[in-house]
């Protein structure tokens, strides 16, 4: 690579450019997108509560409004830092603390509003371009292919949505950047100092991700193959600076240990089993997120068939340019960097991947759970365009195409991040998706009380969660379950029953409002996809 060849001035223009678009798409519009059901747990646990709590408070069939939900959104003097540490312990032990603790310190220093909660992601992404520079100057040995990988992450649409979501995942980006920078600066340098430097990383990514664990395993695998499978030095000290790494990790293993149950509980929704057609769908969709994203399945192409078609055009040409990337690098650079992207993109892609196929599964359809294999693959086309882009001894017309080529990838980028920085939702908000139209219905009435349900799971109470901070402050809400259906008083003009948990809790309370207060339910009023249906007096 050549390193010390400078780029052209349009060339670093347009890099500074995107560089500034990038910070300006993660902090613009923060409390504009649905606060969804996700990000409602993150704001139970910042603040110290566990949904079996709230449930046992406010699932009692009484009228309440959004005061009485909002308090669990927000901090309180009785709730401390351990009650954050049990809330995750008990209910979600799944997701290790260090993000949780950061942000709840976060909200006690700048306040609890949306905006100021997801704020904490939009900083903590920023510091994934730094990162990425490092290692493309360790795995490279060049400065043009940091720029290219930073302006690649910088207008990347996937990266743009964490980094405006209340949840951990901007944050483990920069972890695995960083712990993938200083595990090759310690396999340089070869000192205890740079080690101790790798292990700390390995402690961070691990309490913030646990999937972190997938990403060591690659760095072990790498490290081995480049010493040739010799017990070398090197290798003895990767396996110190890991092992100290999990022995950190050690009491909230434990912790997962007791409550293992709870976690598998928590996430057996990605044992649900898809069919062969829409899992490659799926796939071929998710890695065109990280270059494209007008809003897939939300219902844009509908108002805007050009985008379908340059959808169509685009994705194609992504899978193209992706596939051509990694054989690039496997042709033209050295073992030691496409050994590093290829493990990086495999030990993820493939731990995921094959229970999914053996034994059922969607876990490798979840696009946060790959953010590894995502990585390696922007590696991969940041060095290609950065070879390509340069007129070094490169045909002149090769050379006019890859910039092309790159413009168009960055520009598809930009427009992406406008389209999604307006929008009330997006795909990654998929539990949610329609919630922004049951607001507008629900706000339009008059005086509105919402029933909605508390039956079968206690995590439904998180799509009640995901309204109060766009409802309007006049709507009631009573939440029940099959046995504390209550008397519907009659100074309410509109009633709605939201979200019931399932058809058998639907008909039963059918049943009880129709016999018992002389309710019934309009089914076609609303889309059933709203969850939304309407009782009126017979």
């Amino acid at each position: 690579m050549h390193n010390k060849v400078l780029p052209p001035t349009w060339l670093r223009f347009l890099l500074v450019v995107l560089l500034i678009l990038g910070v300006f798409f993660r902090f613009v519009n923060l409390d504009r997108k649905i606060y969804w059901y996700d990000e409602t747990f993150t704001s139970l646990r910042i603040f110290g509560y566990t949904m079996s709590e709230v449930v046992g408070q406010v699932c009692n069939g009484k009228e309440i409004g959004i005061e009485d939900l909002q308090k669990y959104q927000h901090p309180t003097p009785e709730k401390t830092l351990t009650d954050t540490l049990k809330s995750l312990a008990v209910e979600d032990p799944q997701h290790p603390p260090l993000y949780y603790v950061l942000t709840r310190f976060w909200v006690q220093w700048f306040g609890s509003s949306v905006a100021v909660i997801r704020s904490f992601s939009a900083l903590s992404s920023l510091l994934a371009f730094p990162c990425i520079y490092w290692l493309c100057l360790e795995l490279f040995d060049s400065s043009l292919v940091g720029w290219v990988a930073i302006a690649l992450i910088a207008v990347s649409p996937f990266h743009v949505l964490y980094a405006q979501e209340a949840r951990e995942y901007s944050l483990w980006t920069s972890t695995i950047l960083l712990s993938s920078a200083t595990l090759l600066r310690a396999m340089r340098l070869k000192t205890k100092l740079s080690w101790v430097m790798y292990a700390v990383t390995v402690v961070l990514g691990l309490y913030t991700f646990l999937f972190s664990g997938l990403v060591i395993i690659a760095h072990g695998i790498y490290v081995v193959a480049t010493e040739s499978f010799r017990l070398t030095k090197t290798v003895i000290a990767y396996l110190l600076a890991s092992l100290l790494g999990f022995l950190a990790l050690t009491p909230w293993l434990v912790v997962l240990v007791i409550n293992f149950g709870q976690a598998q509980n928590t996430t057996r929704w990605t044992s649900d089993t898809v069919s062969k057609l829409t899992f490659i769908k799926n796939w071929i969709i998710n890695l065109s997120y990280f270059f494209l994203d007008f809003g897939y399945d939300l219902g844009n192409y509908e108002h805007e068939p050009r985008l379908k078609i340059i959808t169509k055009l685009l994705i194609p040409f992504i899978l193209i340019l992706v596939g051509y990337s990694i054989y690039f690098l496997c042709l033209k650079a050295p073992k030691r960097v496409w050994l590093f992207v290829l493990t990086l993109i495999s030990v993820t892609a493939l731990s995921l991947a094959i229970p999914d196929f053996i034994f059922g599964g969607m876990r490798s359809l979840i696009p946060r759970y790959l953010i590894p294999f995502y990585l390696g693959i922007q590696l991969a086309v940041a060095y290609l365009l950065a070879t390509q882009i340069i007129p070094i001894s490169v045909n002149i017309w090769r050379l006019k195409l890859w910039q092309v080529v790159m413009v168009m990838l960055l520009t598809s980028g930009v427009l992406s991040c406008v389209s999604s920085s307006q929008a009330k939702t997006w795909w990654l908000k998929y539990q949610n998706i329609y919630t922004p139209q049951v607001v507008e219905i629900i706000n339009k009435a008059t005086q509105p009380l919402v029933i909605s349900s508390c039956q079968g799971s206690w995590s439904l109470l998180a799509d009640e969660f995901s309204l109060i901070d766009q409802i309007d402050p006049k709507v009631r809400f009573e939440l029940i379950n099959e046995s504390n259906v209550p008397q519907i008083p009659n100074n309410f003009k509109d009633v709605f029953l939201y979200n019931p948990s399932h058809n058998y809790f639907l008909q039963a309370v059918r049943y009880k409002l129709e016999k018992e207060q002389n309710y019934k339910i309009e089914e076609n009023i609303y889309p059933k996809k709203l969850g939304l249906w309407k009782l009126v007096k017979k």
